[in-house]
């Protein structure tokens, strides 16, 4: 047996550098507080920037529902078609037979006006019109993007009526735009339709009614297939 020999005990004093502690902290506590306080206005920022990014694309900026556009003739939906019932064909004349629901020509509008208020200055944009044989130049409020492709004719023909997209229109002051009209909202109908048909009485009323009662017999009264109303090429030419 070897003796086992103890390891020689070292004094503090006899180390380099004297008593001194040569071992200090990687970073100062100032600069961990401050590390911390990064971190946290960091995480902070983030969290703001993704509620600010939410809110303002959920928000009538981004959608524009709610916000009039302007027009060359200040015409009020309200009081055509809500208090005058003048029907939407009378102005949006293609609605049921074109894409396009068409707008009102100057002669349509003269039809009452060359009569009614002629001499207003509200009216004179559609006297210049006229002599001029120029055509109104109307604001478009929805406006959909290039690649998609709606057409009226057949919503009309399936039971959707004009306030399903466009809103209360017979209160409408100055027109603005009733619904989002973004992809996901459009699907919403797309899946599931049959809460959105309206009886063909209702289809071009101004208001929609108080309180809405879908029909489950619409879906097969307006022959509504829905296999393909969720394929792409249904909107998207």
């Amino acid at each position: 047996m070897y003796p086992v020999c103890a390891p020689p005990v070292v004094n503090e004093s006899d180390r380099p550098g004297g008593g001194e502690d040569t071992e200090r902290p990687l970073f100062t506590a100032a600069a961990t507080t401050l590390f911390r306080v990064a971190l946290f206005a960091g995480t902070l920022l983030l969290a703001l920037s993704g509620a600010t990014a939410y809110a303002y694309f959920h928000s009538t900026y981004w959608n524009r529902v709610g916000l009039a556009q302007p027009q060359p003739i200040l015409f009020s939906h309200r009081h055509h078609t809500g208090e005058l019932h003048i029907d939407c064909r009378n102005c949006h004349a293609t609605v049921e037979t074109s894409a396009f629901a068409g707008m009102p020509a100057t002669h349509t509008c003269l039809a009452c006006h060359s009569q009614v208020f002629a001499t207003t200055t509200m009216i004179r944009p559609l006297i210049e019109s006229r002599d001029r044989n120029i055509p109104i130049q109307w604001t478009r409020v929805n406006v959909l993007p290039s690649h998609v492709y709606f057409n009226h004719s057949i919503h009309i023909a399936k039971g959707v009526a004009c306030t399903t997209c466009h809103g209360e229109i017979g209160d409408m002051a100055l027109t603005a735009k009733g619904e989002p009209l973004t992809m996901r909202w459009c699907l919403d109908c797309h899946q599931d339709p049959a809460p959105r048909l309206s009886l063909p009485a209702e289809i071009f009323s101004p208001r929609s009614s108080p309180v809405h009662v879908p029909h489950p017999d619409l879906m097969a009264f307006y022959h509504v297939q829905t296999s393909t109303l969720t394929d792409c090429a249904t909107c998207h030419h």
